[in-house]
């Protein structure tokens, strides 16, 4: 769209937030630098702070320590109307009384800008977001898809310098909010905007951002590239966070040059051995890290399935570690789960009630203190 003229970087300077009557912080010193024509996303589960720190970047939270800068300028008690951002909520909030086009341009409207302006903002971005045909329909006469891009519209013609958007896709079904994910980070693109993005879909925010923030209790815990957070992960809640199906993790028993846990024996460095600092040691691998082997192995771990989940060009193994006893540590995908999930090939599914055996690839293991939860490079 023409006409884009921004200094959109965003920096949170140890922005704080503690709500009346709490004593934790929603968001905690928050520190963050996000380039002018970034597409951050904000991830985290939810109470996590991630659309606290949205709401303080637009001014509909105060700021109890700290302070926020758009581009060179301190706005952390600047109203919000004064900040040059622009929302997208999660449900549309249009005027249901007026039509597609005045809904788009109420905000030029109100600012005095004239009416020949707005109708060619309004009409440009309607072709942007294939509207075209519906400017003159009141909001009802369109399904969900159609009321979030008008929404997106109505922020558009602004012509901010930041985009804020807090969970924009949620009110959509499972194939639109694909379909829309993919409009909104190509429409992103051609506009250059920095856009600040909510989510707690991490797969939303492993497609869309081109850096992502994972946010816990309040805490940053990581930033980085959608490959930064896969491959590396600093620590075990981004670990189990980023990746779908999530990151098998259990805690090991170190013994000798092996860490075991039931039947599992994984061969293990004196390096790592030394930089785990006790006993046992986290160790994490991602359901497509595994290869399924013939026979057993001392390398290998043996699982017995439970479950296939076939998806046509995929297939998941659900199933148990042999030989955990119940009061050892769990090794399982997700939040204390003691499932084990492997990628298995789809025109090979084991028996339901079978063991399997599977070999970590190489580089496929991550290793984090068993106390701290951050991540051991040895």
């Amino acid at each position: 769209m023409k006409g884009f003229i921004t200094m959109g970087s965003v920096t949170f300077d140890k922005a704080t937030r503690i709500y009346p009557g709490s004593e934790r912080p929603a968001v905690d010193a928050l520190d963050l630098e996000i380039q002018d024509g970034e597409f951050l996303v904000l991830v985290g589960p939810s109470g996590c702070g991630k659309s606290t720190s949205l709401r303080m970047l637009a001014g509909l939270e105060e700021v109890n320590s700290g302070r926020i800068m758009i581009g060179d300028r301190d706005v952390t008690d600047i109203q919000p109307k004064d900040r040059d951002i622009a929302m997208v909520f999660q449900n549309y909030a249009l005027y249901p009384h007026m039509s597609v086009a005045d809904n788009m341009g109420f905000a030029l409207k109100i600012a005095g800008t004239p009416k020949a302006e707005i109708r060619q903002r309004v009409e440009e971005a309607a072709k942007m977001l294939d509207l075209s045909q519906y400017l003159d329909r009141k909001p009802k006469a369109l399904s969900g898809g159609q009321r979030q891009r008008v929404a997106m519209g109505r922020a558009i013609v602004r012509k901010p310098q930041v985009f804020l958007m807090d969970e924009p896709l949620s009110n959509l079904d499972a194939k639109l909010r694909v379909q829309t994910r993919t409009q909104i980070a190509s429409l992103q693109r051609r506009l250059g905007v920095t856009t600040v993005y909510v989510t707690h879909d991490q797969t939303e925010a492993l497609t869309m951002g081109d850096r992502i923030a994972v946010l816990k209790d309040g805490l940053l815990q990581q930033v980085g590239t959608p490959r930064d957070m896969y491959d590396r992960p600093e620590n075990v809640f981004v670990a189990g966070f980023i990746g779908s199906p999530a990151m098998n993790i259990g805690t090991f028993k170190i013994e000798g040059d092996h860490a075991t846990l039931g039947d599992a024996n994984l061969p293990i460095t004196r390096e790592l051995r030394a930089a785990a600092g006790s006993d046992t040691i986290t160790i994490g691998f991602r359901p497509e890290a595994l290869e399924v082997v013939d026979a057993p192995a001392p390398d290998t771990i043996p699982v017995m399935v439970n479950l296939v989940e076939e998806l046509g060009s995929d297939a998941y193994v659900y199933g148990e570690l042999v030989g955990r006893a119940a009061e050892s540590s769990e090794l399982g995908s997700g939040d204390d789960s003691d499932q084990l999930v492997v990628r298995i090939d789809p025109r090979k599914v084991p028996d339901k009630g079978s063991t399997i055996y599977v070999r970590i690839e190489p580089h496929g293991m991550h290793a984090f203190h068993a106390v701290s939860g951050e991540r051991i490079d040895a």
